[in-house]
C-alpha cells in the first residue's frame, strides 16, 4: 500500500511538472506566432510548420513502435482527436492571432478551456463540483464577457479573433474529455494527431496563401522548433499526460499562468500593451482559474 501511494504521488508530481512545462511552451508559442504573422508568414504557414516539425519527432516513434497502438485506438477515434487538436486547431488560433494580439489568445484560449472542461466533465463524468469552483467559473465567464465586449473600439476590431480563440478552447476541452473517456495513451494520442494532421499539408500549402518563399531561413527554422517540436509535439504530449493523471478539470488549472506570462512576453517582444479594461478582465479570469487551486486538497475530487 505504501509503495502504491508513493508511486501515485510520483505520478502526480510528474503530471504537475508536465503541466508547468506546457504552460511555458504555450506562452512562447503565442508570442512567436504573433511575431511571424506580423512579418512574412501566414496562419497556414505556421500551422504547416507546426505539424511538419512534430512529424519529424513522431515519425521515428511510429517506425519503431509500428501502427499497432494506432490501430488499437481506431481510425475513427484518431480522426476525431486530430480534428479537435490537429491541423484545424492551430489554424484557428493563428487565424485569430492575425486579427488580435497575443495577450488576447493567452487569456481567452485558457479561460475557454477551463470553462468548457468544467461543463463537459460535469455532464459526462458527473464530477463533484465545489462551491469555490462554481464561483471560479462564474468569474471566468464574467472576465470573458468583459474582455470581448467591454474594451470599446479595439475589442470590436479584434472581436473576430477573440471568437476564434474561444472556439479553439471548446475544441481543446472536448479533446481532453475524449482522452479521459477513451483512456488514450498520451504518446498514441499525440502520434495519431500529428500523423493525420501531416496528411493534408501538401493540399494546404497548394491552396492557402503562403509567405514561405520570402521568409528568412532563421524565421522558418525558429517556427519549426517552437510550433513543431515544442508546441506541436512536446506540449500536446505533456498536457495529455497531465489529463490522464489528474483529469481534465484539474489539468486545466495550469492555464492561469498562461495569460500573465504571455502578456508580459508580448509587451517585451511585440510592444503590445493590453488596455486597462483588458488587463482587468485578465485578472478576473486568472483569479477564476486560480480559485479552485486554493481550496483544500480534500475538497478536490480526483477523477
Amino acid at each position: 500500500m505504501g509503495r502504491s501511494g508513493e508511486a501515485e504521488r510520483r505520478k502526480t508530481q510528474l503530471a504537475i511538472i508536465a503541466g508547468l512545462l506546457m504552460v511555458g511552451i504555450t506562452a512562447i508559442q503565442f508570442v512567436a506566432a504573433r511575431f511571424s504573422l506580423r512579418e512574412q508568414l501566414t496562419a497556414a504557414d505556421i500551422s504547416a510548420l507546426r505539424f511538419a516539425g512534430a512529424g519529424l519527432i513522431f515519425l521515428p516513434i511510429l517506425c519503431t513502435a509500428g501502427l499497432t497502438k494506432l490501430r488499437a485506438l481506431g481510425w475513427r477515434r484518431a480522426s476525431i482527436l486530430a480534428a479537435l487538436v490537429g491541423l484545424p486547431y492551430p489554424l484557428l488560433i493563428n487565424w485569430g492571432l492575425a486579427h488580435a494580439p497575443a495577450a488576447h489568445a493567452a487569456a481567452l484560449c485558457p479561460a475557454s478551456i477551463v470553462f468548457c472542461s468544467f461543463v463537459l466533465s460535469r455532464l459526462v463524468f458527473k464530477d463533484v463540483v465545489s462551491r469555490r469552483r462554481v464561483i471560479g467559473i462564474a468569474a471566468i465567464i464574467a472576465g470573458l464577457l468583459i474582455f470581448i465586449f467591454g474594451s470599446g473600439t479595439q475589442a470590436t476590431d479584434a472581436a473576430f479573433g477573440d471568437l476564434l480563440f474561444v472556439a479553439s478552447g471548446v475544441m481543446f476541452s472536448t479533446y481532453a474529455i475524449l482522452v479521459r473517456r477513451w483512456a488514450v495513451d498520451p504518446v498514441t494520442a499525440t502520434a495519431a494527431v500529428v500523423l493525420l494532421s501531416c496528411l493534408p499539408l501538401p493540399l494546404l500549402h497548394g491552396l492557402a496563401p503562403s509567405g514561405l518563399s520570402v521568409a528568412s531561413a532563421s524565421e522558418i527554422g525558429a517556427q519549426i522548433v517552437i510550433q513543431g517540436f515544442l508546441a506541436g509535439a512536446a506540449a500536446t504530449f505533456l498536457y495529455t499526460y497531465a489529463i490522464r493523471q489528474l483529469g481534465p478539470q484539474i489539468a486545466s488549472l495550469f492555464m492561469p499562468c498562461i495569460p500573465i506570462a504571455t502578456a508580459l512576453t508580448g509587451m517585451a517582444v511585440l510592444g503590445e500593451m493590453p488596455t486597462p479594461v483588458q488587463l482587468a478582465a485578465i485578472v478576473i479570469m486568472t483569479m477564476g482559474m486560480l480559485l479552485p487551486v486554493l481550496q483544500k486538497s480534500s475538497d478536490v475530487a480526483r477523477p
